[in-house]
């Protein structure tokens, strides 16, 4: 996913879909400027993790 794909869904008021690896996640917030993006499963939203961007995926029409 590119950055600013990642963060108009960060900007969106409705919730979009978005898996990493096939997982389903929530995006926090990105980080342009190392391709990052941090995130948390959306069953598990103590695990704050920092991920590429290139693994995250907008699931969905």
């Amino acid at each position: 996913m590119d950055h600013d794909r990642a963060q108009a869904i960060i900007d969106s008021i409705t919730m979009v879909n978005v898996s990493y690896h096939g997982f389903p996640v929530y995006l926090k917030n990105i980080n342009p400027d190392q391709a990052t993006a941090t995130v948390f499963p959306l069953d598990e939203m103590d695990h704050i993790q920092e991920v590429d961007l290139d693994g995250l995926f907008e699931d969905g029409p």
